[in-house]
């Protein structure tokens, strides 16, 4: 199980309508619905700085909540809709589904690198880049896991990572149906400058052998 799921507060909106979500903005917070879980909808309210932050952050429909609403039981949910304003694009309106512990969600899990320092070619100055830093699954609810871990034991300058060499947790698989990149080994700069004038010194002998011949021949 993920080891943090954050917290979202929020208030239960009383009163439902136009109005009363007109009001609600006007008090500096963001109307809202939670629904779903064979539970009544419930309308909230969501203060608006602290929805827009996490907007900022990024990723807000993919991430997993800790419904926090006084006078209710905590919920886990998603984040299935935010309505914005079409000229300030700001938040208007939120949408949030509670989750059973069998449903199935995309998540972005984060990618944990194993034996970096001991990999063959990063002790050469190869250079570990993380094309996928974290990776979308999709996972049930009431097994997410905390972490991905890749190997790079053995790995020379070169050398890639993809997801079809990383033994994913039960019931998880990938959003992505092709063999994807999530890491590799290149080399330093240095290196790879010095072998791009290699092979630039290679190209323009060949071509200098080969002018040569055509004069002889001619």
């Amino acid at each position: 199980m993920a080891g943090e799921i954050p917290d979202l507060h929020a208030t239960e909106r009383t009163g439902t309508g136009k109005g009363a979500a007109r009001q609600a903005r006007r008090d500096g917070m963001v109307p809202g619905i939670v629904f779903g879980g064979d539970a009544d909808p419930l309308p909230i309210n969501l203060p608006f700085n602290n929805l827009l932050a996490r907007l900022k952050k990024g990723r807000f429909k993919s991430t997993l909540f800790n419904m926090k609403v006084d006078g209710h039981e905590d919920v886990r949910v998603i984040c299935r809709d935010v309505q914005r304003d079409i000229v300030k694009d700001l938040p208007t309106h939120v949408d949030f589904m509670r989750l059973r512990r069998t449903s199935k969600i995309n998540l972005f899990i984060p990618v944990e690198v194993l034996n970096e320092e001991t990999a063959p070619g990063i002790k050469k100055g190869g250079v570990l880049t993380m094309v996928r830093p974290e990776v979308e699954l999709i996972v049930t609810a009431g097994d997410i896991p905390e972490k991905i871990t890749i190997d790079l034991a053995g790995l020379e300058i070169g050398d890639t990572v993809t997801i079809s060499s990383v033994d994913l947790p039960a019931g998880a698989k990938p959003t992505i149906d092709r063999d994807f990149v999530i890491a590799n080994i290149s080399a330093p700069s240095g290196l790879r400058a010095a072998e791009e004038e290699e092979d630039e010194g290679e190209e323009v002998a060949a071509d200098e052998v080969e002018a040569t011949e055509q004069t002889t021949e001619g």
